[in-house]
Protein backbone atom coordinates (compact mmCIF):
# COMPACT_ATOMS: atom_id res chain seq x y z
CA UNK A 1 0.00 0.00 0.00
CA UNK A 2 0.94 3.53 -0.83
CA UNK A 3 2.29 5.45 2.25
CA UNK A 4 0.49 8.35 1.26
CA UNK A 5 -3.68 8.90 0.97
CA UNK A 6 -5.31 11.13 -1.48
CA UNK A 7 -5.16 13.98 1.35
CA UNK A 8 -1.88 13.66 2.26
CA UNK A 9 -2.07 11.54 4.86
CA UNK A 10 0.96 8.79 5.60
CA UNK A 11 0.20 5.33 6.90
CA UNK A 12 0.19 4.30 10.24
CA UNK A 13 2.05 0.61 10.09
CA UNK A 14 1.02 -1.11 13.29
CA UNK A 15 2.46 -4.63 14.86
CA UNK A 16 0.89 -7.92 13.98
CA UNK A 17 0.97 -9.03 17.58
CA UNK A 18 -2.58 -10.03 18.60
CA UNK A 19 -1.76 -7.78 22.17
CA UNK A 20 -3.55 -4.96 20.87
CA UNK A 21 -5.47 -1.79 21.62
CA UNK A 22 -7.77 0.65 19.17
CA UNK A 23 -6.34 3.78 18.73
CA UNK A 24 -9.41 5.37 21.17
CA UNK A 25 -11.73 7.97 19.50
CA UNK A 26 -11.15 11.78 20.59
CA UNK A 27 -11.92 12.42 24.23
CA UNK A 28 -11.65 16.20 24.44
CA UNK A 29 -10.65 19.15 22.90
CA UNK A 30 -8.35 19.32 25.57
CA UNK A 31 -6.00 16.23 24.56
CA UNK A 32 -6.75 16.76 20.78
CA UNK A 33 -4.80 19.90 21.63
CA UNK A 34 -1.80 18.17 23.63
CA UNK A 35 -1.42 15.70 21.19
CA UNK A 36 -1.08 18.02 18.53
CA UNK A 37 1.20 19.98 20.13
CA UNK A 38 3.41 17.35 21.22
CA UNK A 39 3.57 16.05 17.70
CA UNK A 40 4.42 19.32 16.46
CA UNK A 41 7.55 19.02 18.59
CA UNK A 42 8.20 15.61 17.30
CA UNK A 43 8.41 16.54 13.86
CA UNK A 44 10.12 19.64 14.46
CA UNK A 45 13.43 18.01 15.66
CA UNK A 46 14.34 16.99 11.91
CA UNK A 47 12.94 15.52 8.63
CA UNK A 48 14.96 12.20 9.10
CA UNK A 49 14.11 9.10 10.91
CA UNK A 50 12.90 9.91 14.63
CA UNK A 51 12.34 7.31 17.04
CA UNK A 52 9.71 8.60 20.08
CA UNK A 53 9.77 6.33 23.27
CA UNK A 54 6.60 6.33 25.63
CA UNK A 55 6.90 5.04 29.29
CA UNK A 56 5.22 5.04 32.97
CA UNK A 57 3.59 3.10 34.73
CA UNK A 58 1.46 0.26 34.05
CA UNK A 59 -1.92 0.84 32.83
CA UNK A 60 -0.89 4.34 32.89
CA UNK A 61 -2.01 5.13 29.49
CA UNK A 62 1.11 4.66 26.83
CA UNK A 63 -0.06 2.54 24.33
CA UNK A 64 -3.16 4.79 23.83
CA UNK A 65 -1.16 7.71 23.59
CA UNK A 66 1.01 6.34 21.40
CA UNK A 67 -1.54 5.31 19.00
CA UNK A 68 -3.07 9.10 19.33
CA UNK A 69 0.32 10.56 18.37
CA UNK A 70 1.18 7.68 15.42
CA UNK A 71 -2.25 9.31 14.21
CA UNK A 72 -1.67 13.36 13.91
CA UNK A 73 2.11 12.11 12.99
CA UNK A 74 0.71 10.45 9.79
CA UNK A 75 -2.07 13.31 9.37
CA UNK A 76 1.29 15.35 8.69
CA UNK A 77 2.61 13.09 5.91
CA UNK A 78 4.97 11.89 7.96
CA UNK A 79 4.97 7.68 8.01
CA UNK A 80 4.31 6.59 11.37
CA UNK A 81 5.18 3.17 12.79
CA UNK A 82 3.77 1.57 16.10
CA UNK A 83 5.45 -0.25 18.30
CA UNK A 84 5.30 -1.90 22.14
CA UNK A 85 8.31 -3.48 24.15
CA UNK A 86 5.39 -6.11 25.45
CA UNK A 87 6.10 -7.70 22.01
CA UNK A 88 9.81 -8.20 22.47
CA UNK A 89 9.51 -10.01 26.04
CA UNK A 90 11.50 -13.65 26.04
CA UNK A 91 9.27 -16.17 25.26
CA UNK A 92 7.26 -18.54 28.37
CA UNK A 93 8.79 -21.80 26.46
CA UNK A 94 11.44 -20.31 28.56
CA UNK A 95 10.69 -18.95 32.06
CA UNK A 96 12.27 -22.22 33.62
CA UNK A 97 15.52 -20.85 32.62
CA UNK A 98 14.83 -17.63 35.08
CA UNK A 99 12.59 -15.76 37.75
CA UNK A 100 10.26 -13.88 35.57
CA UNK A 101 7.06 -13.98 37.90
CA UNK A 102 8.57 -12.13 40.82
CA UNK A 103 8.90 -8.09 40.85
CA UNK A 104 12.85 -8.35 40.87
CA UNK A 105 12.32 -11.39 38.24
CA UNK A 106 10.11 -9.45 36.00
CA UNK A 107 12.15 -6.10 35.62
CA UNK A 108 15.66 -8.22 34.68
CA UNK A 109 14.06 -10.93 32.90
CA UNK A 110 10.93 -10.15 31.14
CA UNK A 111 12.14 -8.17 28.04
CA UNK A 112 14.88 -9.62 25.35
CA UNK A 113 16.44 -5.99 24.35
CA UNK A 114 18.84 -7.50 22.20
CA UNK A 115 16.21 -8.85 19.98
CA UNK A 116 14.07 -5.24 20.27
CA UNK A 117 17.55 -3.90 18.93
CA UNK A 118 18.48 -6.30 16.17
CA UNK A 119 15.11 -6.12 14.83
CA UNK A 120 13.53 -2.78 15.81
CA UNK A 121 15.88 0.02 16.92
CA UNK A 122 18.64 -1.17 15.08
CA UNK A 123 17.12 -0.71 11.74
CA UNK A 124 14.93 1.93 12.87
CA UNK A 125 18.08 4.32 13.40
CA UNK A 126 20.25 2.86 10.32
CA UNK A 127 19.61 5.18 6.71
CA UNK A 128 20.58 2.35 4.79
CA UNK A 129 17.89 -0.02 6.36
CA UNK A 130 14.27 -0.58 4.20
CA UNK A 131 12.67 -2.55 6.98
CA UNK A 132 11.98 -3.88 10.45
CA UNK A 133 10.09 -5.78 12.09
CA UNK A 134 7.30 -4.63 14.92
CA UNK A 135 6.68 -7.60 16.85
CA UNK A 136 9.79 -10.45 17.52
CA UNK A 137 7.29 -13.11 19.97
CA UNK A 138 3.53 -12.53 20.26
CA UNK A 139 3.23 -11.78 23.96
CA UNK A 140 -0.63 -14.06 23.87
CA UNK A 141 0.18 -16.75 21.43
CA UNK A 142 3.79 -16.53 21.18
CA UNK A 143 3.39 -16.99 17.46
CA UNK A 144 7.11 -15.67 16.36
CA UNK A 145 6.40 -12.54 13.95
CA UNK A 146 10.33 -11.62 13.66
CA UNK A 147 9.98 -12.58 9.74
CA UNK A 148 7.18 -10.16 9.32
CA UNK A 149 8.69 -6.65 8.38
CA UNK A 150 7.14 -3.26 7.69
CA UNK A 151 8.79 -0.68 5.17
CA UNK A 152 10.94 1.94 6.41
CA UNK A 153 11.17 5.18 4.38
CA UNK A 154 14.02 7.65 5.26
CA UNK A 155 11.34 10.00 7.31
CA UNK A 156 9.63 7.60 8.62
CA UNK A 157 8.98 8.08 12.54
CA UNK A 158 9.06 5.39 14.82
CA UNK A 159 6.71 5.36 17.93
CA UNK A 160 7.78 2.89 20.95
CA UNK A 161 5.95 2.51 24.35
CA UNK A 162 6.32 -0.09 26.93
CA UNK A 163 7.61 0.11 30.40
CA UNK A 164 11.11 0.49 31.36
CA UNK A 165 11.70 2.09 27.65
CA UNK A 166 14.56 4.04 29.35
CA UNK A 167 16.81 1.96 30.71
CA UNK A 168 20.39 2.02 29.93
CA UNK A 169 20.35 -1.26 27.37
CA UNK A 170 17.76 1.15 24.79
CA UNK A 171 17.69 4.75 26.56
CA UNK A 172 20.74 6.15 23.41
CA UNK A 173 17.84 5.26 20.80
CA UNK A 174 15.20 7.68 21.81
CA UNK A 175 15.08 11.43 20.05
CA UNK A 176 12.04 12.11 22.10
CA UNK A 177 10.96 11.00 25.75
CA UNK A 178 8.02 11.03 26.98
CA UNK A 179 6.36 9.56 30.42
CA UNK A 180 2.75 9.31 30.74
CA UNK A 181 2.61 9.98 34.75
CA UNK A 182 -0.32 8.57 36.57
CA UNK A 183 -0.69 7.83 40.76
CA UNK A 184 0.80 4.20 41.60
CA UNK A 185 -2.85 3.11 43.29
CA UNK A 186 -4.60 4.13 39.94
CA UNK A 187 -2.26 2.16 37.93
CA UNK A 188 -3.02 -1.21 40.12
CA UNK A 189 -6.01 -0.56 39.44
CA UNK A 190 -6.79 0.56 36.49
CA UNK A 191 -4.34 -2.27 35.74
CA UNK A 192 -6.72 -4.61 37.60
CA UNK A 193 -9.49 -3.85 35.63
CA UNK A 194 -8.01 -4.31 32.29
CA UNK A 195 -6.55 -7.89 32.88
CA UNK A 196 -9.14 -9.36 34.58
CA UNK A 197 -10.30 -11.19 31.54
CA UNK A 198 -6.90 -13.30 31.81
CA UNK A 199 -5.80 -13.36 35.50
CA UNK A 200 -8.86 -13.67 36.74
CA UNK A 201 -9.28 -12.69 40.86
CA UNK A 202 -5.12 -12.68 40.47
CA UNK A 203 -5.37 -9.41 38.54
CA UNK A 204 -4.84 -6.81 41.65
CA UNK A 205 -1.70 -9.28 43.00
CA UNK A 206 0.35 -9.14 40.04
CA UNK A 207 0.26 -5.17 39.33
CA UNK A 208 0.59 -4.59 42.89
CA UNK A 209 3.68 -7.56 43.57
CA UNK A 210 4.96 -7.66 39.97
CA UNK A 211 4.73 -5.16 37.94
CA UNK A 212 4.00 -1.95 40.65
CA UNK A 213 7.56 -3.65 42.53
CA UNK A 214 9.57 -3.62 38.95
CA UNK A 215 8.47 -0.06 38.18
CA UNK A 216 10.17 0.63 41.50
CA UNK A 217 12.82 -1.05 41.06
CA UNK A 218 13.66 0.57 37.98
CA UNK A 219 12.93 4.46 38.99
CA UNK A 220 15.12 3.73 42.02
CA UNK A 221 18.17 2.60 39.54
CA UNK A 222 17.51 4.07 36.54
CA UNK A 223 16.24 7.45 37.52
CA UNK A 224 14.44 8.15 33.78
CA UNK A 225 12.09 11.04 35.13
CA UNK A 226 14.66 13.79 34.53
CA UNK A 227 15.85 13.31 30.66
CA UNK A 228 11.63 13.75 29.81
CA UNK A 229 10.97 15.71 27.19
CA UNK A 230 7.48 15.97 27.91
CA UNK A 231 5.24 14.29 31.25
CA UNK A 232 1.58 14.14 30.80
CA UNK A 233 -0.17 13.42 33.90
CA UNK A 234 -3.03 11.31 32.49
CA UNK A 235 -4.91 11.07 35.59
CA UNK A 236 -8.16 12.01 34.08
CA UNK A 237 -8.03 10.55 30.31
CA UNK A 238 -10.00 13.29 28.80
CA UNK A 239 -8.74 16.12 30.73
CA UNK A 240 -4.58 15.27 30.34
CA UNK A 241 -2.06 18.08 31.55
CA UNK A 242 1.32 18.68 30.14
CA UNK A 243 3.56 18.61 33.73
CA UNK A 244 6.75 19.22 31.71
CA UNK A 245 8.16 20.23 28.34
Amino acid sequence: MDDMDTHGRAEVHRSPSSWQQPCPPPASAERTALVEGLAKRVLALAPGRLLVGIDGFTAAGKTSFGHELATEIARSGRPALRATLDDFKNPWKDRHLYDRESGEGYYRNAYDYDTAKRLLLDPARSPQATSCALCSIDPLTQEDHSTRTTPLTPDSVLIVDGVFAFRPEIDAYWNFRIWMDVDAELSVRRGAERDQNWAGTDAESIHRNRYLVAERLYLGEVDPLPRMDAMVDNTNFARPRLLTG
